[in-house]
């Protein structure tokens, strides 16, 4: 590893009015372990974002700390700035809940509840009060094309999600988050447990999506990061140390390090 400078950064920046959310300082510590080491990065809008990087390089962490799933972990504790809409979402008097209507999350596993397809996207809307059939309805149709699944579903919506493929439920659970209108979507390594087939679809999907919302998606697969996003950052180590376009990071890294990474030539 020695032949790589580690304290060399490459990192684009935006104009402030394209930047849907950014990261000042941000550290994530696990007990005395600091996991993520002060990053500051953008995130254009309508745009998807890929974060690569080594196992153990932060990128989940610093995915998970967007929305503050984080707090979830008693050891873990997120210092620096998020910025969302002019408010630092980090500040502790924020209402997690309610921001994560703005910033959703799709996990590794399909996580669909042990309920039918339509009260997989009704359950939370009909827990905030929603009543009237008609707006569940058309909620349930809209998030459901939004997510290409709407036509192999619509005619088994009461069936149990549970009966779905692996490709389909992971689709599902996007339809979940986007049920709520979220701006941002962040995704960590949705394909990683989906079939190749499976996996070209969810990226046809996220194409689609872009049009209506930014993503922010962590991957391990150097193709997908390639095919599927138009920024990339490289994690190492709990830092950002490139984040260009995609296109850029693929054929004209600035660093040596990021270059051997994404050409499997890294260590």
């Amino acid at each position: 590893m020695s032949k790589y400078n580690w304290d060399e950064r490459h990192i684009i920046t935006f104009p402030e009015e394209k930047v849907v959310l950014s990261t000042k300082d941000l550290h994530v510590y696990y007990g005395t372990n600091e996991s993520i080491k002060g990053v500051d990065m953008q995130f254009e809008k309508n745009k998807i974002t890929a974060l690569i990087g080594p196992s153990g390089s932060g990128k989940s962490t610093y995915l998970r700390s967007l929305n503050r799933m984080n707090d979830t972990i008693d050891i873990a504790r997120v210092t620096g700035e998020i910025w969302y809409e002019g408010i630092d979402v980090n500040r502790p008097d924020i209402n997690v809940y309610e921001m994560r209507k703005h910033i959703g999350m799709v996990f590794q596993r399909p996580n669909p509840f042990a309920k039918s397809i339509y009260k997989n996207i009704t359950f939370p809307h009909e827990r905030a009060g929603v009543k009237d059939k008609k707006v569940l309805d058309e909620l349930v149709e809209t998030s459901l094309k939004q997510a290409a699944l709407w036509d192999q579903v619509k005619d088994d919506l009461h069936k149990s999600a549970l009966t779905l493929s692996g490709g389909q439920q992971q689709r599902l659970c996007i339809a979940r988050a986007i049920s709520v209108k979220p701006d941002i979507l962040l995704m960590d390594e949705p394909a990683s447990a989906l079939d190749p087939i499976a996996t070209a679809q969810l990226e046809e999907t996220m194409l689609e999506l872009k049009k209506d919302y930014t993503i922010v998606i962590v991957t391990h697969s150097m193709q997908q990061a390639a095919r599927a996003s138009d920024y990339t950052g490289f994690f190492y180590l709990g830092n950002i140390i490139e984040y260009d376009k995609t296109s850029n990071i693929f054929q004209n890294a600035k660093l040596q390090s990021t270059n051997d990474y994404v050409s499997g030539h890294f260590g």
